[in-house]
């Protein structure tokens, strides 16, 4: 018992200095200012792959239409991966405001059957593409109308590869969706900490940028595209293996796009494991370290609670561990939450924890080992 002990203590130890360095890196990222001056002279492509999201893409379009970003320069492109509603006909009717669909059904050989059809999905629309910049973002997403501005601006000020920038979930204040809003959250906090403090690149395919020239050089999504989760992360490595340290973050609350979240626990728990399915393809070892950390850390409280059946004193351990836990996490979070205009949320963050163990451990461990259900599909 004593072995476990030392090795709780070390890992709520290790997690602390984690936190903290979470929590420099959120304040040491600077945010983006977009020049009173700028004028953009980019090309910009948004690819949207959508999936039966007859109830989302024409706020999706409808948002990035009225974007302040000059039309010459601008594209939609929305791919319908096999829709059984009618998506492809509402995108249909913006023909002549530069939107285009393209059906992923006609572009797939007859007898082609593909593990990973959104990047099939973007892929195409990238191939019918004109734009310099490649934007994608997901069919059930809004963007603020200075969201390609921002995007712009740092593009042509920095000259990255790659741009990460923030994301953001609505909420129904239901408790589902309270949780998912203070993990996603702590998620894209992280993402933004970590970029700066150098713990490894992460991001998002609902609000991210790339070089279609870095893009093309790298292979597209070849040698990846057997993999249905990690068009973002996953093509990013492949950026960032041919263009060290230009991978920007674009800290600013002018480029946050808002998603909907999962509706149904179940929903919740598939979209965690598609995540978490991407752990054993990261050949980034600082972010495969933290990974483990923040997992083994958190199986911890799971063993310490068991063994307490045998030693009572073990539930004392988790409560100092848990008390630990939240404190440090609610510390990091304070400055991502007023970034994200979320603060009010953090009133449920302490009774969402225990929730909060239990599903970064299921949903670890079935990421690893476990096929999901995705948009209608299972999915390895």
């Amino acid at each position: 018992m004593m072995a476990v002990i030392i090795i709780c203590f070390l890992l709520t130890l290790a997690y602390v200095l984690l936190m903290a360095a979470y929590t420099m890196g959120w304040h040491r990222q600077k945010d983006f200012v977009l020049p009173a001056s700028f004028t953009p002279s980019t090309s910009i492509s948004v690819i949207i792959p959508a999936r039966n999201e007859s109830s989302n893409i024409a706020a999706c379009i409808e948002a990035i239409l009225v974007q302040h970003y000059p039309k010459e320069l601008l594209e939609v492109i929305v791919v319908d991966d096999h829709s059984e509603d009618d998506t492809a006909d509402i995108v249909s009717r913006y023909a002549d405001k530069n939107v285009r669909c393209i059906s992923l059904a006609d572009h797939l050989a007859a007898t082609g059957k593909i593990n990973a059809y959104k990047k099939a999905a973007i892929a195409l629309g990238i191939a019918n593409s004109k734009g310099r910049l490649i934007i994608t973002t997901d069919a059930d997403c809004m963007s603020p109308t200075s969201w390609l501005l921002h995007m712009a601006a740092i593009y042509e000020q920095q000259d990255p590869v790659m741009i990460v920038a923030p994301v953001i979930f609505s909420t129904n204040n239901s408790i589902l969706q309270l949780f998912q809003l203070t993990d996603f959250m702590s998620m894209q906090g992280i993402t933004a900490a970590a970029h700066n403090m150098k713990l490894g690149n992460m991001s998002n395919g609902a609000n991210l940028a790339f070089s279609k020239a870095t893009y093309e050089q790298v292979g597209g999504y070849e040698g990846i595209e057997h993999l249905a989760s990690g068009d973002d992360y996953l093509l990013m490595m492949k950026m960032n293996n041919v263009a060290p340290h230009r991978i920007a973050y674009l800290k600013s609350p002018n480029a946050i796009v808002t998603t909907t979240p999962q509706y149904t626990w179940a929903g919740f728990l598939q979209q965690r494991i598609r995540w978490a399915s991407k752990s054993g393809k990261y050949n980034d070892t600082r972010l495969t370290a933290v990974l483990l950390l923040v997992y083994l850390f958190n199986l911890s409280f799971v063993v310490l609670a068991v063994a307490g059946i045998f030693y009572p004193a073990a539930f004392w351990i988790v409560v100092i561990m848990f008390a630990v836990k939240v404190i440090t996490e609610y510390i990091f979070l304070v400055p991502v939450a007023r970034f994200f205009r979320r603060l009010w949320v953090l009133r449920y963050f302490p009774f969402l924890q225990p929730l909060h163990i239990l599903y970064i451990v299921a949903a670890g461990f079935l990421g690893f080992i476990g096929d999901y259900q995705w948009k209608g599909r299972k999915v390895k």
